[in-house]
Protein backbone atom coordinates (compact mmCIF):
# COMPACT_ATOMS: atom_id res chain seq x y z
CA UNK A 1 0.00 0.00 0.00
CA UNK A 2 1.24 3.51 -0.68
CA UNK A 3 2.08 5.77 1.49
CA UNK A 4 0.32 9.65 1.35
CA UNK A 5 1.40 13.00 2.80
CA UNK A 6 -1.10 15.23 3.70
CA UNK A 7 -0.63 18.94 4.82
CA UNK A 8 -3.47 21.13 6.29
CA UNK A 9 -3.84 24.38 4.82
CA UNK A 10 -5.39 26.13 7.16
CA UNK A 11 -3.22 25.18 10.63
CA UNK A 12 -0.37 23.55 8.90
CA UNK A 13 -0.41 20.15 10.32
CA UNK A 14 1.27 17.65 7.87
CA UNK A 15 0.74 13.90 8.30
CA UNK A 16 2.07 10.88 6.31
CA UNK A 17 -0.68 8.14 5.89
CA UNK A 18 -0.70 4.55 4.36
CA UNK A 19 -3.71 4.00 2.30
CA UNK A 20 -5.07 1.78 -0.20
CA UNK A 21 -5.13 3.47 -3.82
CA UNK A 22 -9.58 3.07 -3.63
CA UNK A 23 -9.56 4.40 -0.37
CA UNK A 24 -11.32 7.90 -0.46
CA UNK A 25 -9.21 11.05 -0.05
CA UNK A 26 -8.85 12.52 3.43
CA UNK A 27 -10.77 16.13 3.41
CA UNK A 28 -10.68 17.12 7.42
CA UNK A 29 -7.68 17.81 9.56
CA UNK A 30 -7.20 15.53 12.31
CA UNK A 31 -5.78 18.63 14.44
CA UNK A 32 -8.43 21.58 13.54
CA UNK A 33 -10.95 19.48 11.76
CA UNK A 34 -11.16 22.24 8.92
CA UNK A 35 -12.10 20.22 5.40
CA UNK A 36 -8.51 21.88 4.28
CA UNK A 37 -6.54 18.77 4.71
CA UNK A 38 -4.84 17.91 1.07
CA UNK A 39 -2.89 15.17 -0.43
CA UNK A 40 0.84 16.62 -1.27
CA UNK A 41 2.88 15.48 -4.14
CA UNK A 42 6.05 13.97 -3.24
CA UNK A 43 9.13 12.29 -4.48
CA UNK A 44 9.01 8.90 -5.57
CA UNK A 45 10.76 6.29 -2.45
CA UNK A 46 12.83 4.42 -4.74
CA UNK A 47 15.97 4.92 -7.66
CA UNK A 48 16.21 3.13 -10.61
CA UNK A 49 19.65 2.30 -11.52
CA UNK A 50 21.44 0.81 -14.08
CA UNK A 51 20.61 0.08 -17.68
CA UNK A 52 17.27 -0.56 -16.90
CA UNK A 53 13.99 -3.15 -17.93
CA UNK A 54 12.92 -2.94 -21.36
CA UNK A 55 9.93 -4.31 -23.05
CA UNK A 56 11.71 -6.69 -25.17
CA UNK A 57 13.72 -8.25 -21.68
CA UNK A 58 12.78 -11.94 -21.21
CA UNK A 59 10.13 -11.90 -24.21
CA UNK A 60 10.68 -14.87 -26.18
CA UNK A 61 12.53 -18.03 -25.23
CA UNK A 62 13.38 -16.34 -22.19
CA UNK A 63 17.21 -16.43 -22.84
CA UNK A 64 18.92 -13.16 -22.95
CA UNK A 65 19.40 -11.58 -26.51
CA UNK A 66 22.59 -12.47 -28.17
CA UNK A 67 25.21 -9.45 -28.74
CA UNK A 68 27.73 -11.54 -31.01
CA UNK A 69 28.44 -9.85 -34.48
CA UNK A 70 27.97 -11.89 -37.47
CA UNK A 71 31.45 -12.62 -38.99
CA UNK A 72 32.19 -10.62 -41.80
CA UNK A 73 32.05 -12.02 -45.32
CA UNK A 74 35.09 -12.75 -47.23
CA UNK A 75 35.67 -12.55 -50.88
CA UNK A 76 36.28 -15.85 -52.60
CA UNK A 77 38.68 -14.15 -55.81
CA UNK A 78 42.12 -14.91 -55.26
CA UNK A 79 44.06 -12.17 -54.37
CA UNK A 80 45.90 -10.13 -56.87
CA UNK A 81 49.67 -11.32 -57.56
CA UNK A 82 51.01 -7.82 -58.72
CA UNK A 83 52.43 -5.68 -55.87
CA UNK A 84 51.02 -2.28 -57.78
CA UNK A 85 47.23 -3.02 -57.32
CA UNK A 86 46.15 -0.94 -54.29
CA UNK A 87 45.45 -2.75 -51.29
CA UNK A 88 41.94 -2.73 -49.90
CA UNK A 89 41.69 -0.87 -46.60
CA UNK A 90 39.05 -0.63 -43.87
CA UNK A 91 40.39 2.67 -42.83
CA UNK A 92 38.01 6.05 -43.05
CA UNK A 93 39.08 8.52 -45.20
CA UNK A 94 38.12 12.02 -45.76
CA UNK A 95 38.13 12.46 -49.17
CA UNK A 96 38.63 15.73 -51.03
CA UNK A 97 36.14 17.40 -53.95
CA UNK A 98 37.37 16.24 -57.04
CA UNK A 99 36.64 19.53 -57.84
CA UNK A 100 36.96 23.29 -55.90
CA UNK A 101 32.99 24.08 -55.48
CA UNK A 102 32.55 27.49 -56.63
CA UNK A 103 31.64 29.99 -53.83
CA UNK A 104 28.06 31.77 -54.98
CA UNK A 105 27.82 35.49 -54.40
CA UNK A 106 26.11 36.45 -51.58
CA UNK A 107 22.49 37.98 -52.52
CA UNK A 108 21.90 41.70 -52.36
CA UNK A 109 18.93 42.21 -49.32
Amino acid sequence: MPIYAYKCESCGFAKDVLQKISDPVLTDCPECAKPSFKKQLTAAGFQLKGTGWYATDFKGSGAAPSTAVAPVATDSAPAAASSDAPAASTKTETAAPAAPVAAKPAAAA
